[in-house]
């Protein structure tokens, strides 16, 4: 058994620390919002996120960060990517100088185009043996339910990759592990954006062909920006890459299609993050995705399409155009 904390009090972190809690650790999940902790320590729900679900009682709550993050063996991190950096800030004195992070994060930080493992290391000044990563097709509305999952650990040592991902260990959710930190992350975050392009389509009221040919081709926009960037190719054929992305495309539970999909339907991007129902990573990661593929001389034809419609406003229906109309090249090149 392991002390671990989930800094985050939403769907994602609620349902990892359900996992942890089921696998046999002492949890403290910290949430900045009072009504969330009280509510998990009197009667363990988190009825904001999972009503009905009654959670473990090895998971307790608090709004204190200290609290939360003194002693622990490994730390969780569930919030978003442009809040990460001034919440880790915030918290520097409070963690043990042998902690293990757990990014459960799937972005890329807007200001510096660093990676979530990169960004935790740059505030913490540790070395890269004590980030993992962890991606994979995990929806929360069905893990928080103990629908069978698996996921992919990744750290750049072996032993603490191994190590992580035993701890989430349950009947439910295994783990497989990696030290392909960057395939890992950039999987994590390059499918949230076609995740909202397979969500436009939807939205669109296009069927299954467009759909299965959106995934593959995003499947093959975010390989060649991983490899780009030194991961391996074998990741993306992984959970982390083709699992997760067709999780994320095609579940209405997923932020980031229920987001596109309203775009689809012509809403406005306040009326589609409304229906999204919290913080839709694909649509703050694209700047910085396309920014570092252009850096490499790398087209990304699925990305930059949904930029021009959540950035510049353009006719979802234009831009559906526009992704048939490229040219036409072997299709492995």
């Amino acid at each position: 058994m392991k002390s671990v904390a989930v800094m985050g009090g939403g769907a994602w972190a609620t349902s990892c620390a359900q996992v942890l809690a089921d696998a046999g650790h002492k949890v403290t999940l910290w949430a900045r919002n009072e009504s969330v902790v009280k509510e998990i320590n009197e009667s363990n729900k988190n009825s904001s996120f999972h009503p009905g679900v009654k959670l473990s009682s090895r998971i307790t709550a608090t709004t204190s960060a200290q609290i939360a993050l003194a002693d622990q063996e490994m730390v969780y991190l569930a919030l978003p990517a442009q809040s990460l950096r001034e919440n880790l800030v915030l918290w520097q004195e409070f963690v043990s100088p042998t902690c293990v992070f757990v990014s459960l994060i799937k972005g890329i930080e807007n200001s510096t185009r660093m990676r979530i493992s990169e960004v935790i290391m740059d505030v913490f000044k540790c070395s890269e043996n004590r980030v993992a990563v962890v991606s994979g097709p995990n929806l929360a509305g069905e893990i928080i339910h103990r629908q069978p999952t698996a996921t992919t650990i990744a750290c750049a040592d072996e032993d603490v990759a191994a190590d992580v991902a035993n701890s989430l260990a349950t009947n439910y959710f295994r783990a497989f592990w990696t030290t392909d930190v960057i395939g890992t992350e950039l999987a994590g975050a390059v499918k949230n954006i076609v995740a909202i392009a397979n969500g436009i389509a939807v939205g669109l009221g296009l069927g299954e062909n467009t759909q299965s040919a959106l995934i593959t081709r995003g499947l093959a926009e975010m390989t060649r920006l991983g490899v780009a960037l030194g991961a391996r190719t074998e990741t993306f054929l992984g959970l982390a890459g083709i699992g997760d992305l067709i999780a994320t495309s095609q579940s209405p539970l997923s932020r980031n299609r229920s987001f596109g999909e309203a775009l689809g339907q012509g809403k406005s991007i306040e009326e589609a993050q409304l229906k999204a129902h919290g913080t839709v990573e694909g649509a703050k990661s694209l700047a910085p995705l396309l920014a570092i593929a252009s850096k490499y001389d790398l087209d990304m034809p699925i990305a930059t399409q949904v930029l021009r419609v959540i950035r510049d406003g353009d006719d979802a229906h234009d831009v559906m155009a526009a992704l048939l109309d490229q040219p036409i090249t072997a299709e492995n090149e």
